[in-house]
């Protein structure tokens, strides 16, 4: 019976990483601010990897905590270097599209 009643809840969880997902990369302004953010928080994380969490991040000690921890930073960085490649596409068929009004434009000269 438990079942039933968790599944209407994980379908508006996926809903809502779904609908969320597409308003972040459909709005350019709110696409840019999730690059900037993830990559504050992936130089956070380096800087801090690499200072005072470096006794807890120890690849011999710490095994677990050394791998979460840098694949945390490399799927920001990643996530960040994928929305700013997408940005760029978007771009380009954005001028795309504003060269190809120009053209059919006719002059009024």
């Amino acid at each position: 019976m438990q079942s039933m009643a968790e599944e209407p809840a994980r379908l508006r969880i996926v809903s809502f990483a779904i609908h969320s997902a597409r308003g972040v990369i459909r709005d350019q302004s709110t696409r840019r601010w999730v690059m900037f953010i993830t990559l504050v928080i992936a130089m956070l994380m380096l800087f801090s990897g690499t200072t005072f969490l470096q006794p807890l991040l120890s690849a011999r000690e710490h095994p677990g905590w050394f791998v979460l921890f840098w694949v945390a930073c490399a799927w920001l960085t990643l996530t960040a270097l994928l929305l700013a490649l997408f940005d760029l596409l978007m771009l380009r068929a954005q001028d795309r599209a504003a060269r190809k009004i120009l053209s059919e434009k006719p002059d009024r000269d």
